[in-house]
């Protein structure tokens, strides 16, 4: 939109990057008419929160980007869903978007787990078209396979899931948000916390069930 001057930049040292080159999404300042100009009764916590990057300077949208030849934006995933593997930061977002090629997947959630060695892990929770395509282990197997594929394929090994769970459901908030918060919980086998905003109930179930069966 006019009046946005965007930009993808690098995290650490602030310089625009190339293009294929992923990055931070950043809106150099002053922001158009109609955005919001602090936190209520919070300047301080406004400026830190999102102008606190470099030189002041530059509005962190929190978002990973990269940009193609023709200058277009493509959104990775949030910065606060990064995960790190053995010194390697992947977004969730992107493993996502890889397994989702996968012609029998309807939708898929992944999450990093705690690890001694490598410091994280992702592990993925996949709700497949048809649930039967599962029911033995020699096409279990088959797909497990395709996933890690697909997703060694597109972001390389270190991406690789260190596990693949089919759950029935995923759970999501009422307005169909996945709960990443709790489905990690339950893959570290902690509590899940505040589950008010849950509207299906039974994905908890079904996500216990997935480990279960694993």
């Amino acid at each position: 939109m006019y009046g946005y001057e965007a930009h993808v930049i690098n995290e650490e040292t602030g310089d625009p990057c190339q293009a294929g080159e992923k990055g931070l999404l950043a809106i150099k300042a002053p922001l158009p008419p109609g955005c919001l100009t602090t936190v209520w009764r919070n300047d301080e916590r406004f400026i830190s929160s999102y102008f606190g990057l470099f030189d002041g300077q530059q509005y962190s949208t929190s978002d990973y980007a990269v940009t193609d030849e023709e200058g277009y934006f493509y959104i990775l995933g949030r910065t606060d869903d990064v995960i790190n593997v053995a010194g390697h930061r992947i977004g969730t977002q992107e493993i996502e978007e890889a397994i989702s090629t996968h012609p029998e997947m309807a939708e898929c959630a992944v999450v990093g787990i705690q690890d001694e060695l490598k410091g994280e892990l992702p592990i993925a929770f996949c709700v497949l078209k048809d649930q039967t395509q599962i029911e033995t282990t020699e096409n279990r197997f088959r797909i497990e396979q395709q996933v890690i594929g697909a997703v060694v394929k597109s972001l390389g090994g270190i991406a690789r899931p260190a596990a693949i769970y089919f759950p029935q459901a995923l759970p999501k908030t009422r307005s169909g948000k996945i709960l990443r918060r709790s489905i990690r919980a339950l893959a570290e086998n902690q509590p899940t916390g505040d589950m008010s905003t849950l509207d299906n109930p039974s994905a908890i179930d079904a996500i216990k069930q997935a480990m279960k069966d694993y």
